[in-house]
């Protein structure tokens, strides 16, 4: 049987970090660039990719604009 998700206790220990913050301001502003450049379309089904997996990387060289299932189903290196 899962268990529920601590919601507050994920954000208290990891997303509320300097760090990540930091992570996801990069990620945003990418999604923003390609929005505003056309290459994407609010609710379409395309993610921006960071070819480094670095987010705070928002060189044109490092994006890519590839499918959800592309993106998010990527193995993670850490």
């Amino acid at each position: 049987m899962a268990t529920k998700r601590d919601y507050k206790k994920e954000y208290r220990e990891y997303h509320s970090k300097k760090e990540q913050k930091k992570n996801r301001a990069g990620r945003n502003t990418a999604r923003r660039r390609a929005l505003a450049a056309g290459k994407v379309k609010k609710g379409s089904d395309k993610d921006v990719h960071h070819k480094d997996g670095n987010p705070r990387n928002n060189e044109k060289s490092n994006l890519q604009i590839v499918s959800r299932k592309k993106n998010r189903g990527a193995l993670r290196i850490s």
